[in-house]
């Protein structure tokens, strides 16, 4: 650009020296040509091709990586899984520490078997039938021999109810109850250690109906272990505690609904009813995991048996089952599966299984309907008595393979209102009603020729009948019609000398029957 300026510069200078000649204007239209080369200036046009290049600008569109934060979206779906879970963690407490005073005769271990029953509202006298007195609130666990009510001991008395729900070692150095009277004591699960009378609360929950299931807690034969189920962040397991130590250990830390458990009598295996074969685990991050979104959490499931001391655990059957597992030996547990409140086709069949082959057999008798109710079984297994609930209700012996041993034509209860007890030596079998319907005295039954050897139509009814451990007593609630209250009473039946006693006699209120103890 700049040789072009001295270019016309010179020329211009040219011209001037020239001035004089003629050819002066041509000249000047030369200069013209001079403004026309200007239209190089034109030639600025690499000035635009700046510009393109700042096209690469657009290469800004990487700013769509906004798809990381569309990745970023899955986690909000994973928090919806533990929805599902009211309580990630079990509510363990360990505080409301009392210490009782226990008789000394009881704290040292008992002696002989003892009836355990409540006593609900009592009151010092009743002044005029007619006239409701209201009631105390306050419940006592007794402790009585067979045969002398004057020597009954009081273990406990609550100032709140406990709706019955007392869970009672077999040898009755301890027990557990639930609390759920909040303006009393705080709700929960507590354990008394009645050997020390010390007692505590153990579980902060106000029921025992967790994941729409209930399952009670049950004691260790040698009563120094519980086994609660609880719920454990998206499932249910099976927890121990230990009462020398206030320790607890999950049991079946497994992923899947595991419930319902059973101590065998040597204490060495538990129980229990799980989901885990239809749903190994409903923890989001495990395989197989089941979508709480899609499937239904169980009511039921298959029964398993558990090695306490190593943790290998053994599938008895593939049935399905709603109900506990209950052992009758070391060896062999019974079941049932079916539906008994379907209310177009009832069912309920029951099962026999042997914890040491994993095998189930059912029990199926020819001349039975499908709704197999109220079942006691044989000590050894062998046979078990049920109510084939059908048009006339009646009341089978059978085998544990299904043959037909006996029927028991005269006795008719309603439905689902038959409660039976085997002796422990397996020589008699007592009949009698439950749930207030128990219209026939004392029903004794001959395990060998199954006929009622002992019949007892004289007041008072028995309703859930149980025999001592030892065989000798037979303990049971009983209504006596004739009295002005109709109260229900605790008695046993002694089975040597065929003596009733009423062992609650001289109380007021509410009694009910919780059971045996015995060393």
């Amino acid at each position: 650009m700049r040789k072009l300026v001295i270019l016309i510069l010179l020329c211009c200078a040219a011209c001037d020296t020239l001035a004089p000649a003629p050819t002066s204007t041509p000249t000047a239209t030369a200069t013209t040509t001079a403004t026309a080369t200007s239209t190089a200036t034109a030639t600025a046009t690499p000035q635009p091709t700046l510009t393109a290049t700042t096209t690469p600008t657009p290469t800004v569109t990487l700013t769509p990586t906004p798809e990381p934060t569309a990745t970023a979206t899955v986690p909000p779906t994973l928090t919806a899984i533990p929805s599902p879970t009211p309580q990630a963690t079990a509510p363990f407490a360990y505080d409301g520490l009392e210490v009782i005073e226990i008789p000394q005769n009881i704290a040292d271990g008992i002696d002989g078997p003892l009836v355990v029953y409540t006593n609900q509202n009592d009151s010092v006298s009743v002044r005029t039938l007619s006239t409701a007195e209201p009631n105390t609130n306050i419940e006592v666990l007794y402790y009585a021999p067979p045969d002398n009510p004057a020597a009954r001991v009081p273990i406990i008395e609550l100032t709140e109810s406990t709706q019955n729900q007392i869970f009672l070692a077999p040898r009755g150095n301890a027990l557990a109850y639930l609390v759920t009277d909040m303006f009393r004591r705080l709700p929960g699960l507590y354990v008394l250690d009645v050997a020390n009378g010390v007692g505590q609360r153990i579980l902060d929950m106000s029921s025992l109906t967790q994941r729409g299931i209930y399952s009670a807690p049950v004691w260790s034969p040698d009563g120094t272990q519980l086994a609660v189920t609880l719920e454990s962040g998206y499932d249910l397991d099976v927890y121990i505690f230990t009462m020398a130590t206030g320790t607890w250990r999950n049991l079946t830390d497994a992923g899947s609904f595991d419930f319902r458990p059973a101590w065998s009598p040597d204490g060495r295996s538990i129980a229990f009813v799980s989901d885990r074969a239809t749903c190994p685990s409903w923890r989001p991050g495990d395989a197989n995991a089941c979508d709480p979104a899609t499937t239904a959490p169980p009511l039921g499931g298959q029964v398993y048996v558990m090695d306490v001391a190593s943790g290998q655990v053994m599938q008895i059957s593939q049935e399905v089952t709603t109900e506990t597992p209950r052992w009758i030996n070391g060896r062999q547990l019974v079941f049932s599966s079916g539906n008994p409140l379907d209310l177009l086709t009832p069912s309920r069949t029951l099962w026999l299984g042997d914890a040491s082959s994993g095998q189930a057999q059912q029990v199926a008798t020819a001349n039975a309907s499908s709704l197999l109710l109220s079942e006691v079984w044989a000590p050894d297994g062998a046979r078990v008595l049920f109510q084939s609930a059908d048009a006339t209700n009646r009341i089978l012996i059978a085998s544990a393979q299904g043959q037909g041993l006996a029927t028991l034509d005269d006795l008719n209860f309603a439905r689902y209102t038959m409660s039976g007890s085997w002796s422990p030596d397996g020589l008699r079998i007592a009949l009698g009603g439950s749930s207030g319907q128990c219209p026939y005295g004392v029903i004794l039954v001959d395990a060998s020729s199954y006929e009622i050897v002992f019949r007892r139509n004289a007041p008072p009814s028995m309703c859930t009948p149980t025999f001592s451990p030892d065989s000798r007593y037979l303990a049971f609630s009983g209504i006596n019609a004739s009295s002005a209250d109709g109260r229900a009473d605790i008695y046993t039946l002694n089975l040597t000398v065929g003596a009733t006693t009423n062992l609650t006699v001289d109380l007021r209120g509410q009694m009910t029957l919780i059971g045996w103890i015995a060393p």
